[in-house]
């Protein structure tokens, strides 16, 4: 038996190293990404429902852009603190802001993606650029460098949206280094020409794109991945295309407890089972390969079962993957969480499990 387990274990390391030194080589391996700038005409668009403290500090920041044809583009989805008179304030100060006005209505009760497609219709420019009401781009630059990778046919753009660094935070690190895998896996399969999804924090696309696929239209019931579920349904490898200069990024506040975190993962992973067949089965095998390595490494060296071999495999398999996401950190900004790489890892295997386990016997919380 034990002869047997070993054989499956050479098995999973083998795809492991696929994803790792094959796939996420993909990004993790690319050369630096230079742009050349473009100055297509470009709506940003912020949803925001009750975030009259987060609007305060980050949309003047959107307004300040080094840009010369955009708009911004706020929606207010109901709020019932002073987000909206927030916005009628901007509103008057900046010349290239428009307020979308959206009220509570029955068949959308609470649903952002409804408040998106208003939206999305009111929008002056064909270009659309997506961030959340809690987020704020790293530079000024932030339009000139998403806009830049758009082409004739790549009509989607893929962005890094990262989370402050809390010091003394071991919760930080956690958050930060799932986000840069995460990104990491999304960014390597788009390269690959299988985009699956993006993060509605940084996230462009045309707005034909949008019509193509009848909006959210087909997933409207769903109250999350109005970004991954969007991007499941329109991306393909001719239309889509990735921003990881530094100066693209954005940045948000991450979950500071470890409650409100785990909350957020399972709205996260609510949206995965109606990916495309394809995305769900990559996803799971890698899953699967990470808990199976774990558990056939540990069964095995405890019975000393050809230990050396064993071993061996561990050490090459760890350092595989600890070289190509130290590379992918490195472009996304995010090594300093590398260090903790086996020990994060370990966290996150089990606490995905935790999740799929729990969303199984109640449905996750979403939009306010």
């Amino acid at each position: 038996m034990l002869q047997i387990l070993l054989y499956v274990f050479i098995g999973i390391i083998a795809i492991q190293l696929f994803y790792y030194l094959i796939v996420f080589g993909k990004f993790a391996f690319a050369k630096a990404q230079k742009i050349t700038p473009k100055r297509i005409p470009i709506s940003v668009i912020v949803c925001a429902k009750n975030e009259e403290e987060n609007v305060k500090k980050f949309i003047p920041l959107l307004a300040e852009q080094n840009y010369s044809d955009y708009e911004i583009v706020l929606i207010d989805d109901a709020s019932s603190d002073e987000t909206l008179e927030i916005f009628e304030a901007f509103q008057r100060k900046y010349s290239n802001i428009k307020l979308v006005k959206v009220k509570n209505n029955e068949a959308f009760w609470g649903n952002k993606k409804f408040a998106l497609t208003l939206g999305i219709k009111a929008a002056s420019k064909e270009y659309l650029l997506f961030t959340d009401a809690d987020c704020y781009p790293t530079s000024k630059d932030w339009i000139l460098n998403m806009s830049a990778q758009f082409t004739m046919h790549k009509t989607i753009v893929l962005g890094y949206g990262a989370y402050e660094k809390i010091k003394g935070s071991f919760l930080n690190k956690i958050i930060r280094f799932e986000t840069m895998l995460t990104a990491t896996q999304y960014f390597s399969w788009a390269k690959m020409g299988k985009p699956y999804m993006g993060v509605g924090r940084n996230l462009a696309y045309k707005r034909e794109e949008f019509f193509r696929v009848n909006g959210f239209i087909d997933h409207m019931n769903v109250r999350s991945g109005d970004d991954d579920l969007f991007i499941n349904q329109a991306a393909k490898a001719r239309n889509t295309t990735v921003c990881y200069t530094p100066d693209s990024f954005t940045v948000s506040e991450p979950k500071q407890n470890w409650k409100d975190w785990f909350k957020q993962k399972r709205r996260h992973v609510s949206t995965a089972k109606l990916y495309k067949g394809f995305d769900k089965f990559q996803l799971t095998l890698y899953y699967f390969s990470q808990l199976s390595f774990l558990l056939l490494a540990i069964l095995l060296l405890a019975f000393q079962f050809q230990w050396m071999i064993v071993g061996g495999l561990v050490i090459f398999r760890y350092l595989s993957a600890w070289i190509t996401l130290g590379y992918a950190a490195g472009k996304l900004k995010e090594k300093d969480v590398i260090y903790w790489f086996p020990v994060i890892e370990i966290i996150l295997i089990f606490t995905q499990l935790n999740v799929f386990l729990t969303n199984l016997v109640s449905k996750p919380v979403h939009w306010k």
